[in-house]
């Protein structure tokens, strides 16, 4: 049971970043009903924009300390870019389509972004090497910190103040939650729903590009197909807590994170389950956790905000 600090720290740390790019997915889901599968390339591209904009924009040997806000802002800016051109030119045209159109549009938007890192981006056939804070890393009692993990553990708690703020005392926050609950109701009112929905794509792209610069720092690299698994764990915690709702969105992917951490710790350790305490397994015990809360709680942990209109 010494570990047990340890691991809920770690728990919490990949929760974190689960939760971050889950914003993403129930934003623009809680909007415009899009699940969004090509979301967990928009991390991947915001990943390569941050290393992009170390290795080919600032100088050589420019320190993490000044690199990292710039890496951030170039990641921010690529994932961006790309999620907005996704909605204008790929889910705007097929917003009165049935629902199978823009979704099978997304997972062709997925692959297209993998195939283009992957033939565009030098060396992207491998993962490339992610540059790392120098330092640590930090002890604090049985618990030990990673130096990359700092800048997780002080992104994700501002980024969703700065989320909550942006929701409940802005114009445009307000209007998102409008748009969300009717859009046609939103548009007699005034709001400008297309702008809206931009809007929810970029903050959720920029709070991706926030997780794969943690990623990053996290495991020291980063390669095209990182956004396949995290982007299904991460629609995984958008379900968890309850689609729709971003602040079950984060706590979705903390509860993930942290029965992820405690099931690849423990299980092994029991009589007869050594090969499923594996890392290889942490995928499987994440699925087996949703299901079971979906079995007893439909609706995700905070419930769905949103009705269906389908």
């Amino acid at each position: 049971m010494n570990e047990l600090p340890q691991q809920l720290v770690n728990g919490l740390l990949l929760g974190s970043m689960y939760g971050l790019v889950a914003i993403g997915y129930t934003m623009v889901y809680g909007i415009v009903q899009l699940i969004n599968f090509a979301h967990g390339e928009i991390f991947m591209v915001g990943g390569f924009g941050a290393l992009t904009m170390y290795l080919y924009v600032l100088p050589d040997g420019t320190s993490m300390w000044v690199a990292l806000p710039l890496m951030l802002i170039g990641g921010v800016l690529v994932a961006v870019l790309v999620a907005v051109g996704a909605e204008r030119f790929a889910y705007r045209p097929l917003r009165t389509a049935p629902r199978l159109a823009p979704l099978i549009t997304a997972i062709g938007l997925s692959l297209a972004l993998q195939q283009a890192v992957w033939a565009w981006y030098p060396n992207a056939r491998s993962a490339i090497t992610f540059p790392q804070i120098e330092g640590g890393p930090f002890q604090i009692g049985n618990v030990t910190i990673q130096t990359g993990d700092i800048f997780l553990l002080l992104a994700a708690p501002i980024s969703m103040a700065i989320l909550a703020y942006f929701v409940m005392k802005t114009r445009t926050g307000r209007g998102m939650q409008a748009t969300a609950q009717d859009p046609d109701t939103a548009k007699l009112m005034g709001i400008n729903t297309d702008r809206i929905i931009v809007v929810a794509f970029a903050l959720g792209a920029a709070f991706a590009a926030v997780g794969s610069v943690a990623y990053g720092l996290k495991y020291g690299e980063v390669q095209f197909r990182m956004g396949f698994i995290l982007g299904l764990k991460a629609f995984t915690a958008a379900v968890l807590g309850g689609i729709g709702n971003i602040y079950g969105a984060m706590l979705g992917g903390l509860v993930l994170g942290v029965a992820e951490a405690l099931s690849t710790a423990y299980i092994s350790d029991i009589p007869g389950m050594e090969q499923f305490g594996s890392q290889s397994w942490a995928n499987v015990w994440a699925f087996v956790l949703l299901i079971l809360v979906l079995l007893v709680r439909p609706q995700g942990l905070l419930g769905e905000r949103v009705s269906d209109r389908a």
